[in-house]
């Protein structure tokens, strides 16, 4: 699994617009499941994803985790993560996950978050193309890939 990690003061997403989910502090995860992906890279990014310590503390370190300060999760599926550039102009996007496949381990990985203890965890809707917003904090942007934690 891929994702992008972002830590934000506000994010939100609209389908037709609509609001479809929406969180204060915290933090803003484009995901991307792949092919070969499991139940345990959702397990393992949703924990690495609560515990990763990106917000400041007292002394403006980074040094607390979205658990830590009680921050709110808005996860949106992002195919397009999975995308091969190495050939042309055009990305191929061959490696993403079919949605039977993904929309399972998208869910996991919410399912997993919760159970983590992230008070809020907010979607936008799979498959479908969404507007996201958001007012970015620090900037902090990570790229998290399970494949480097194996």
């Amino acid at each position: 699994m891929k994702a992008v990690f972002q830590r934000v003061h506000s994010a939100k997403v609209s389908v037709d617009d609509e609001t479809v989910g929406e969180i204060g502090e915290g933090v803003l995860i484009m995901l991307g499941v792949l092919e070969g992906d499991t139940e345990a890279d959702a397990v393992l990014l949703a924990q690495k994803i609560a515990n990763l310590r990106v917000f400041t503390d007292e002394n403006d370190k980074l040094n607390l985790s979205l658990l830590n300060v009680g921050g709110e999760a808005l996860v949106i599926s992002n195919f397009t993560l999975g995308a091969d550039c190495s050939h042309g102009r055009r990305p191929n996007f061959c490696k993403a996950a079919r949605p039977d496949v993904a929309l399972p381990l998208y869910e996991k990985l919410q399912e997993e978050l919760r159970a983590c203890g992230v008070p809020k965890v907010a979607t936008g809707k799979f498959g479908e193309h969404m507007v996201v917003e958001m007012v970015g904090n620090g900037p902090i942007t990570i790229p998290l890939n399970t494949d480097d934690w194996k």
